[in-house]
């Protein structure tokens, strides 16, 4: 069993996702406005595009260390969108993040039976990135999203 778990960012954990961020290098790669989970909830809020918007947590061993932003058309085959998907600065190097990912993916495949495609985006300059989703399995789509590269994985 894993050591890492989901939750969506409700009134009993917001706070403690304002604390999470990147290095100060990283920012940019995460979202273009700062800090970088204030963004994600408000656009749980404003739900851009009349997308369902939700917010999670990533929690290792009961301590929120990351965070990421669902973003889908509901009953949707192809329309999934993780966006804003870090790990925390003090958590990162220590092998959490394809830990993660894998369970971001099944939380996904249980909670949205319908989900067959999973996209996002990666930072044109962010090369670590690309290379973490190529060998994660996802596929460079050669489309142009919000002006960074199209990434996806059928789950």
């Amino acid at each position: 069993m894993s050591d890492i778990s989901i939750k969506l960012i409700s009134d009993d954990n917001w706070r403690e996702a304002l604390e999470l961020s990147v290095h100060d290098e990283q920012l940019k790669y995460v979202s273009s406005i700062h800090p970088p989970v204030a963004i994600a909830l408000a656009k749980a809020y404003i739900r851009p595009g009349g997308k369902v918007v939700e917010p999670y947590g990533i929690y290792n061993q009961n301590k929120m260390v990351g965070f990421f932003n669902l973003h889908y058309t509901p009953g949707s085959r192809d329309d999934y969108w993780l966006f804003h998907f870090f790990i925390d600065k003090r958590f990162q190097r220590i092998g959490l993040g394809s830990k993660t990912l894998n369970e971001v993916i099944r939380h996904i495949k249980t909670t949205n039976h319908s989900c067959h495609r999973l996209n996002l985006t990666v930072h044109p300059e962010n090369e670590a990135g690309r290379l973490f989703y190529l060998k994660f399995g996802f596929s460079e789509e050669n489309i142009m999203t919000f002006d960074e590269p199209t990434f996806s994985i059928l789950i």
